[in-house]
């Protein structure tokens, strides 16, 4: 099966000569071949079923190969733990994780020989924390269950899994279709740092946006074949295409056009609707014939929302309402209720709310419509004949490639299982589809194809929710996007609206001039008060070294309520929000003192004295102390660097009227 010989230049990196790989009548590889040298990153690209995956396999000794040469920095593995010893490190299209066991279990996970330790128990905790908040940007408990964390999180410890091996050759088969573009952008900069320091980073993606800004080359399959190596300035989206499909034609072509316009009757709304206890209510409506598109930053609420609207989870409170053809509305309580009225589904994370793994590709695509299908009363025999003639419309219309139908589903590469689970919601024939990312893993062609399948959907009447991690998807494709943020509707965009830049900086919480989020999305009924933050002693040193005593005030109507409030560079005064993420009333704002001092012990005659000695001259009700720190012996300087603050809210009169009653 191994060739004796090396590969020209395999001691530079991987060498792949040759190589054919067949699964039954099916060839994975067909005569490919493939290289890449230390100190690159180097993409896979191809089309759904091309054998990029199955080539990434060979390369970490996944899987074998039937006849051609392999080598990886000068070894031939046939096995990963010998592509491990040589140095590969694997990231696999799949999150592969085990949901019982802790983050710090996940991380270490075939590290330790059967009777030795690579790492005390102290040393892994320490690292696989602080390799954690490296990745995420957050503290993770590396004691935590992973069952418990989000899908990019999960995504996350698996890519650390591999970082922790210091790898001389990373591969990264579609591991950041789960991320958002934040977390994308973070492992760009570990991509690049790896590749700094000597190592070869090859990733297999469909974003073709990830390929032109990361990538040093790309070579491109087709049918199990190489077909050329793009140069970085020769990677564009028009040469791509032209490589996979043999014709230029971008999915701009399924997007072009105008968008669908919000033309019919509302079918699915929602009032007071409330994701996160914190969050503010979203009040929302989607008509006939609408593809909306929702986007936000991972963990800002969006995927509960689409997942409320499909029934697959309740709200903390109110309930999404769907109209039937009657016009009257219904609650939609649970998925039963949805699918009965109408809605459909469609889940990004194929592996645990998607596919049927030890099933076939039909019974995965048409199991829903069984009982639909089924005929003579009460016997309920199942129509396999309008079955089959679903199953091969369906397959057709989406060109899922397959093998035979009585096939597994995990025959199929993860592309091509994405396309089963689309057309299983087709199949339903539903009114309204809701989709949480569902072009996650499908090639450009595929969506371009998805596009225009969605775009024929809603000009029947019928109406979208497409959610997407990938907000060049939304141009000149959807009526409307809204934007998600702190777990409710930051802001909203339509017709020419609709660009890039101004979604992805509402995104990240900024606002366009001229424009007040609260007045489509938030609910200003409630009356918000504004607090002034200010360093006592820094104050009073400043006046007792002649400074000037006025107080500075930074009025911004919109702070950034995501990090942690800490003291200011520069301590003077800085206006803040009793609730966060709502904008305050200018109408009702009433100024608080509120003092950094470090000192959980304070009694409340030290604070009155501090009240009277710098207190500047303010209208203010009763003024409060916030205290910031870990614990009662946290010094000063752990809440100027932000470590872990709390905050203690001391209220003067409720103290004194508490201290009268005594």
């Amino acid at each position: 099966m191994h060739a004796a010989a090396a590969p020209p230049g395999a001691s530079r990196g991987i060498a792949i000569v040759g190589v054919h790989k067949s699964f039954g009548m099916t060839k994975a590889l067909n005569g490919c071949n493939f290289s890449a040298s230390l100190g690159e990153i180097h993409a896979i690209v191809g089309g759904n079923g091309c054998g990029k995956s199955t080539l990434a396999k060979v390369i970490s000794g996944v899987v074998p190969f039937d006849s051609g040469q392999v080598s990886v920095l000068g070894r031939s593995p046939a096995a990963p733990h010998e592509a491990r010893a040589a140095g590969v490190a694997t990231v696999f299209q799949e999150v592969l994780v085990a949901d019982d066991c802790s983050v710090l279990e996940n991380l270490y996970v075939g590290s330790d020989a059967l009777w030795s330790r690579s790492f005390s128990a102290t040393e892994k905790y320490e690292a696989a924390n602080a390799l954690m908040r490296e990745l995420t940007g957050i503290p993770i408990d590396p004691e935590m269950l992973v069952g418990l964390l989000p899908l990019g999180i999960k995504q996350w410890i698996t890519i650390g899994r591999a970082l922790l091996c210091k790898p001389r050759v990373l591969i990264l088969d579609e591991s950041s279709a789960a991320l958002d573009l934040d977390s994308t952008e973070r492992l760009f900069a570990k991509m690049r740092e790896l590749r700094d320091a000597g190592a070869a980073v090859i990733i297999v993606t469909h974003r073709i946006a990830e390929l032109i800004r990361v990538c040093d080359r790309a070579t491109v399959l087709r049918d199990g074949r190489d077909v050329g190596v793009l140069e970085k300035s020769e990677i564009t989206e028009k040469n791509l295409l032209r490589l996979m499909t043999g014709r230029a034609e971008s999915a701009e072509a399924g997007r072009s056009g105008s968008a669908p316009t919000r033309r019919g009757e509302v079918v699915l709304k929602a009032r007071d609707l409330k994701i996160w206890p914190g969050g503010a209510p979203v009040n929302w409506q989607l008509r006939q014939g609408e593809i909306l598109g929702v986007a936000g930053l991972d963990g800002q609420g969006q995927s509960e929302f689409v997942r409320i609207l499909a029934g697959v989870d309740p709200a903390l409170h109110s309930t999404p309402q769907v109209r039937d053809g009657n016009g009257h509305f219904f609650d939609v309580q649970d998925l039963k209720e949805a699918v009965r009225h109408g809605i459909s589904y469609v889940s990004g994370d194929r592996k645990r709310e998607g596919i049927f793994a030890n099933l076939s590709i039909f019974e995965n695509l048409l199991m829903p419509l069984y009982r639909r299908k089924a005929r003579a009363g009460r016997l309920a025999v199942i129509d396999w004949g309008g079955l089959i003639g679903t199953f091969d419309w369906e397959v057709e219309r989406l060109a899922i490639r397959m093998g035979e139908r009585s096939n597994k589903i995990t025959s199929l590469s993860g592309g091509n299982q994405q396309k089963v689970l689309i057309a299983r919601a087709f199949a339903l024939n539903p009114s309204i589809l809701v989709l949480n990312d569902p072009a996650r893993g499908i090639d450009v062609g595929a969506k371009a194809e998805l596009y225009k399948h969605l775009r024929d959907f809603a000009s029947l009447g019928k109406s979208v929710v497409y959610l997407s991690s990938e907000i060049e998807e939304f141009v000149g494709f959807c009526s409307r996007v809204i934007v998600f943020r702190n777990g409710s509707i930051f802001d909203q965009f339509s017709g020419e609206e609709i660009h890039p830049t101004l979604i992805l900086e509402a995104m990240f919480g900024q606002v366009r001039p001229g424009h007040h989020p609260t007045d489509t999305v938030l609910n200003d009924s409630k009356e918000i008060e504004t607090m002034k933050i200010s360093d006592y002693d820094a104050e009073g040193k400043q006046r007792r070294e002649g400074g000037s005593d006025a107080w500075k005030v930074k009025t911004s109507a919109y702070p950034n309520f995501d990090t942690p409030a800490k003291k200011p560079e520069n301590p003077t005064a800085l206006l803040v929000n009793d609730a966060a993420g709502v904008a305050p009333n200018p109408a009702s704002t009433k100024p608080r003192v509120v003092d950094f001092n470090q000192d959980s012990a304070v009694t409340l005659d030290r604070m009155a004295d501090r009240r009277e000695q710098t207190t500047p001259n303010l209208t203010a009700r009763p003024i409060k102390i916030v205290e910031f720190g870990q614990d009662r012996s946290s010094s000063r300087s752990d809440a100027a660097t932000g470590a872990n603050p709390r905050i203690k809210i001391i209220d003067f009169d409720a103290l004194e009227r508490q201290q009268a009653k005594k």
